[in-house]
């Protein structure tokens, strides 16, 4: 059951390569500019990003090189421990469809809530008076550029938001890897998991939304239980909600001409 898979074998293959690309050419930014997930008010947004950036681990930094390393090497652990027996399941190509679904339904998932992280600072500048298309030039001027008065309408917490919305980048398999888990947990809901920290063998039906729970309190409360404090965890639960709707409607279709053949 954990011989791998073809599809998750040539994931993992192209999350390699993209990552080694990463490291060594255009001294690790290049790869970022082009492929991770930018805002898309930022100029160095484009529309493949919201494709690309699954492909993507680490920090655009080689000083973040022993923390890429850990994102990527988890990442690819998971997709090979819970993607195999998905794909078994799955097929190919349903596989392949679920996985960048999920992939596409955290990335759009992450960008609502950063546009409402970035217009809920757009509207409290522009009630202080503030001129809205000023704001955005100074903005797009660089990432440690901004107006020293802001500082007194946006508190410190709400203005390290604000900018680091607009200049961040989302990078990561994570979200449709959590589709994958979801669909795992459907599958195989009696299949014992553990975490490496806390060896208690716990039945897939409640450890996968149990960590889906942590994961919403993370987002909610900006308290990190696992993961750097930089984990896009709403991203986490937009890839486990699009596996979920996924998963039910093929359930639920299943013996319907609207299934999946």
């Amino acid at each position: 059951m954990n011989r791998i898979s073809d599809t998750v074998k040539h994931l993992i293959i192209i999350n390699v390569i993209v990552f080694i690309g990463t490291m060594v050419v255009g001294g690790g930014t290049l790869f970022y500019d082009w492929f991770a997930l930018h805002f898309p008010k930022n100029e160095a947004f484009q529309p493949w990003q919201i494709f690309t950036h699954m492909f993507m681990h680490g920090g655009a930094s080689l000083n973040m090189e022993h923390f890429s390393i850990m994102h990527i090497l988890f990442n690819m652990l998971a997709l090979w421990m819970f993607g195999t027996p998905v794909e078994q399941q799955f097929g190919s190509r349903k596989f392949l469809f679920f996985y960048l679904s999920s992939g596409l339904g955290a990335a759009l998932l992450m960008l609502g809530y950063y546009y409402f992280q970035f217009y809920s600072g757009m509207n409290t500048l522009a009630d202080a008076g503030f001129d809205t298309t000023e704001t955005l030039e100074t903005l797009k001027s660089g990432y440690a550029m901004y107006d020293t008065r802001w500082e007194k309408v946006l508190s410190g917490d709400a203005l390290s938001k604000f900018i680091s919305v607009f200049n961040g980048t989302m990078v990561g398999a994570s979200g449709a890897i959590m589709g994958v888990l979801v669909a795992f947990g459907m599958l195989y809901p009696d299949s014992k998991l553990m975490l490496i920290f806390l060896p208690i063998p716990i039945k897939a039906k409640y450890f996968i939304p149990g960590i889906i729970t942590l994961d919403l309190i993370s987002a909610i409360t900006g308290q990190s239980f696992f993961s750097p404090s930089n984990t896009a965890y709403v991203a986490h639960i937009g890839g486990a909600l699009t596996g979920f709707l996924i998963m039910w409607y093929w359930r639920k279709t299943q013996f319907n001409k609207n299934r999946w053949d």
